[in-house]
């Protein structure tokens, strides 16, 4: 199953998840699949993003949380099922909007709980989803800059229509 894909069946099941245990393992999901894209991506991705997705990879891992958590064991850790990265723009940017959903479901059943122990497990998933993001945010970043770049330079050359430094005239 394409990255594109996977992130859509995880942030389904994210939405579907009633129960803090629910949350919590849709987040080591998440996780899981940002270490398994990142690892493709500094495989076989754009040369610029490789460095970046070993990072990511590696941040990923680290928020996974143990592969025989509960409810991981049951469906299994979906990010195995990863058959390619097609397009790194749109996978980086859905695994973008799928860590941001993850933190704020951590803060909702954070904030819902009076258990310690589990609070302090949707802290440390937070801090793990915040993480990776801010990688997932970095890679997007350097695959975005050349077409930054090159809308800049058309706009000083004026290619887009009235010069820039052109005055505006009122109506």
């Amino acid at each position: 199953m394409n990255a594109e894909r996977l992130i859509g069946v995880s942030r389904h099941a994210l939405a579907g998840s009633a129960q803090a245990l629910e949350v919590l393992v849709e987040a080591a999901q998440a996780q899981a699949l940002a270490q398994v894209i990142g690892h493709h991506l500094a495989l076989s991705g754009p040369q610029e993003l490789r460095s970046g997705a070993r990072e990511l990879s590696e941040a990923g891992g680290r928020g996974c949380g143990l592969p025989d958590q509960p409810g991981l064991a049951e469906g299994g850790i979906r990010a195995r099922r990863l058959s390619g990265v097609p397009d790194a723009r749109a996978a980086l940017a859905g695994l973008a909007a799928l860590l941001g959903e993850v933190g704020i479901a951590l803060v909702a059943v954070a904030s819902d709980t009076e258990e310690e122990s589990l609070y302090w497990q949707c802290i440390e998933a937070i801090d793990a989803a915040d993480e990776t993001g801010d990688r997932v945010a970095g890679l997007l970043h350097r695959l975005l800059a050349p077409d930054r770049d090159r809308a800049r330079e058309r706009l000083r050359a004026g290619e887009w229509g009235e010069a820039v430094d052109s005055p505006v005239r009122p109506p």
